[in-house]
């Protein structure tokens, strides 16, 4: 386990040398994440561990995803900056913030209230005001401000949900964790005029997407982390 007593410190190791070793080269995503302090989403109490590559409990059974995950998802999206963008499952409000540096708008929706409503003052503390918060149950999406050009679904789902793929525009991209026999696979989804083409990324280990479009039984059998294993 290591401790950064000093945030500037942590960060800086987490741009410079973290982040590179795990293989995120895209300078627009360490440049995001060199303006996010990820120290300012945890409680108090885990201050010091906030520059780990690791997910940390944020409470109600959930996590603030490790760097190295978010980081591995926006890579992958290719993001250039004029995007809209929907995120299911805003968490602590880590990822909402590294994705407002990266696109032109945020859509992010999380069903667990007291979470939602930690987002916005964390987002305002930071100056960012290119996103919306809507707090329900995300996997009905956002449909009155489809289409978008990528969704990041930030917890493991049975299936492509369907109803999401619907609110992508065609050449849009998608990052989900699947349970594939058992596991999870973190799957890039890529929607085509014919259909979608489905590109697994890695290994991982996610909580369960809740909703009427994922489990609906899942809210008791919760798992706690949600990092890739490498």
């Amino acid at each position: 386990m290591v401790q950064y007593s000093n945030p500037e410190i942590g960060l800086k190791k987490l741009v410079g040398e973290i982040l590179p070793a795990m293989g995120i080269e895209d300078e627009r995503v360490l440049s995001a994440f060199r303006r996010v302090p990820r120290h300012r989403f945890v409680d108090e109490a885990l201050g010091l561990r906030a520059y780990e590559d690791a997910a940390l409990p944020i409470g109600y059974g959930q996590t603030i995803s490790q760097p190295s995950t978010i980081a591995y998802v926006a890579q992958a999206l290719e993001l250039q900056g004029h995007e809209k963008v929907l995120e299911i499952g805003s968490g602590s409000g880590y990822q909402t913030a590294i994705l407002a540096h990266l696109v032109e708008r945020v859509f992010t929706m999380e069903r667990i209230r007291p979470l939602g409503n930690q987002v916005w003052p964390r987002l305002d503390r930071l100056g960012l005001s290119n996103v919306a918060i809507r707090i329900g149950d995300g996997t009905y999406g956002w449909p009155d401000q489809a289409p978008f050009d990528a969704v990041v679904v930030s917890a493991g789902s049975p299936r492509v949900p369907e109803h999401l793929i619907r609110q992508l525009r065609v050449g849009g991209k998608m990052i989900i964790p699947l349970e594939v026999d058992g596991s999870q696979r973190l799957t890039k989804v890529v929607k085509r005029p014919s259909g979608i083409d489905r590109i697994e990324l890695d290994s991982c280990r996610f909580v369960k997407l809740v909703g009427k479009y994922g489990w609906r039984n899942a809210s008791r059998r919760r798992k706690t982390d949600n990092a890739l294993d490498s």
